[in-house]
């Protein structure tokens, strides 16, 4: 029998109030905070609705209606055997936008969330309002980094996600010693400035947890495992040519300059997928996580994004 923290435990007492919501088949957890335009925030790896802490405040503020959730198999969302691949997840993003009552979502996405995001936008156009990205290239542009770019983004993506595809070992590994390989990854994404501060052993300390919620890391895991898997197979083929088409929304791409893990340069590609008003905005000295490391900044930016 599989032991660890309770999935109820991310529901972090805050400004915010907690849900499921029943989307795609599946329930998610999700924090609601604030009145107005939907905008749905969507976390990465190895995070969970609470790197939003910051924007759901601060976007309630500016007069949104902000939504962080707990993606398919993480913190207290349901952890289906199957569903890890970017259809479902782009499916169950579009169905919590519907089942919110709204017709139409701003789309946050940072991580696997901005990947989720860019899909979104390609194979359901209608319900995205518009989108913003951190740490987060198109899916073709990480595709075409990886296999046909200088080495520098396959050099730094394979040496997680190529060793993510060994079945059961990397669980352990992400679960051992409460989850201290959580905390070494976080701090290796990370600029240096952010890690050095209190807040960032609250973050290790919250995300250490919540990757020890059975099954989490499975969950987690099945995400790059279907990323690298797919490429040599024909559903592979059938996503990249359905999410191809430019995003017809306005596209804003926020990323850290010192993000080791998305390289500048493949953020930067993501642009010809842009087909209406697109901006980037590289923010210095920070990592693999504006939202956390820069929140204010990060907050701003989307802010006038979204406003604008």
């Amino acid at each position: 029998m599989r032991t660890g923290p309770d999935p109820s435990s991310v529901r972090i007492a805050g400004p915010w109030q907690h849900r499921s919501v029943s989307a795609n088949g599946i329930l998610l957890h999700v924090a609601e905070c604030g009145d107005g335009p939907l905008v749905v925030l969507v976390h990465g790896f190895p995070e969970f609705w609470w790197s939003w802490r910051h924007q759901l405040v601060g976007l309630a503020e500016a007069g949104f209606r902000a939504v962080a959730v707990d993606l398919r198999g993480y913190g207290d969302s349901d952890k289906p055997p199957r569903g890890y691949d970017l259809w479902t997840l782009a499916g169950d993003l579009g169905g919590l936008i519907r089942a919110l009552g709204a017709r139409d979502a701003a789309v946050v996405g940072h991580g696997w969330g901005g990947l989720i995001g860019w899909s979104l936008a390609a194979l359901h156009p209608r319900l995205v309002r518009s989108l913003a990205v951190l740490s987060a290239p198109h899916p073709l542009a990480l595709r075409r980094a990886c296999w046909l770019g200088s080495g520098g983004q396959r050099r730094a993506a394979a040496r997680y996600a190529l060793g993510f595809q060994v079945p059961v070992w990397p669980e352990r590994t992400l679960r051992a010693d409460g989850g201290a390989a959580v905390e070494r990854l976080l701090r290796a994404w990370s600029g240096p400035a952010w890690t050095q501060t209190p807040e960032f052993a609250e973050v290790a300390a919250r995300n250490r947890e919540a990757m020890c919620i059975p099954t989490v890391a499975h969950c987690a895991l099945e995400y790059y495992r279907w990323a690298v898997r797919s490429q040599a197979r024909p559903d592979g083929r059938r996503f990249a040519a359905q999410v191809a088409r430019p995003a017809g929304v306005p596209v804003l791409q926020v990323h850290g300059s010192a993000d080791p893990y998305i390289l500048e340069r493949t953020a930067r590609d993501s642009a010809r997928f842009a087909a209406g008003r697109y901006l980037y905005r590289p923010l210095d000295g920070v990592g693999h996580f504006p939202h956390q490391e820069a929140p204010r900044t990060t907050t701003r930016l989307l802010a006038d994004f979204l406003t604008g």
